[in-house]
């Protein structure tokens, strides 16, 4: 059986037996092409998750009232992604095989496969919604396929055409808007706009929900290693994530927090919270 990890993000800290949500930090960021950092986002979070209240006044809910364990930080090898991968597909197994719902702090974008390869073994019917300002469907990138912004395409692979929604994208290269073109993935550009319609399609399909914390304008998130002007605001981002409450989320994550960009600490703040609200959000 797991074991609680010493530090936890906050109010995260039940017996694994009885939680229904179980977090876990996937720091890696070997594959990073602009600027990496994204490997000390989980135990920032932890950190600083004491510096906000266990209370929502969004949804007027406690942390204290839901059992979410954290077990802690994955002991990944740098040197080699696929390695990586299989640990962090390793546990997301374990979460699911016991009947909780995978929570994953990455990281960069690349952990997503990890714990789709996982979810997709369980669910054969899993469908991805990601929010993010970058496609990340590169077939390729330097000839590396295993790489943060090849993400969503190995995802792709993996699940087939119509499975993959995409949001809040404001950059792209031409072969990854090519890709979309011939109907691969579903792409929504620069918001959130066709999302409750998405859901409506969506019933009660198994989501696994991946957050890109760069969706955020970087004038509120600049703690983020690839930041891209224009984007969402932190409200958008939180009525978004309540439309997708509404759906049957399997497991979910959090990338892309680069704590040292923003020495304000008020990325990893605003990182914290977006956190508690899932939580909160995604219990059932």
């Amino acid at each position: 059986m797991l074991e609680k990890n010493v530090q936890t993000f906050i109010a995260c800290d039940c017996e694994y037996d009885e939680a229904k949500i179980v977090m876990f930090g996937a720091p890696f960021d070997s594959t990073t092409s602009f600027r990496p950092g994204t490997r000390f986002a989980s135990q920032a979070m932890r950190s600083e998750s004491f510096g906000i209240e266990t209370f929502s006044v969004y949804q007027m809910k406690d942390m204290l009232d839901i059992k979410v364990f954290d077990s802690g930080d994955l002991e990944l090898p740098f040197g080699s992604p696929e390695r990586a991968l299989d640990d962090i597909r390793e546990r997301t197994a374990t979460i699911l095989g016991d009947g909780k719902i995978p929570c994953m702090i990455g990281g960069e974008h690349l952990v997503t496969l990890g714990a789709v390869r996982a979810c997709a073994e369980k669910y054969p019917d899993l469908h991805v919604i990601q929010f993010d300002a970058h496609a990340d469907l590169r077939e390729d990138y330097l000839g590396v396929k295993l790489s943060h912004a090849c993400v969503m395409r190995r995802c792709q692979e993996i699940l087939g055409d119509g499975k993959i929604f995409q949001f809040g994208i404001r950059s792209a290269d031409k072969s990854e808007v090519e890709f979309v073109m011939q109907e691969h993935t579903s792409l929504n550009l620069f918001d959130f706009r066709t999302l409750r319609e998405v859901a409506g399609y969506l019933g009660n399909a198994p989501v696994y929900f991946t957050l890109d914390m760069d969706v955020l304008d970087p004038s509120e998130f600049p703690g983020t290693g690839t930041p891209e002007a224009g984007g969402v605001h932190f409200d958008e981002l939180l009525d978004a994530i309540e439309v997708l409450s509404e759906l049957n989320i399997v497991g979910f994550d959090m990338n892309e927090l680069s704590p040292a960009y923003d020495p304000s600490g008020r990325s990893t703040a605003l990182a914290c919270k977006t956190m508690r609200e899932m939580l909160l959000r995604f219990y059932r």
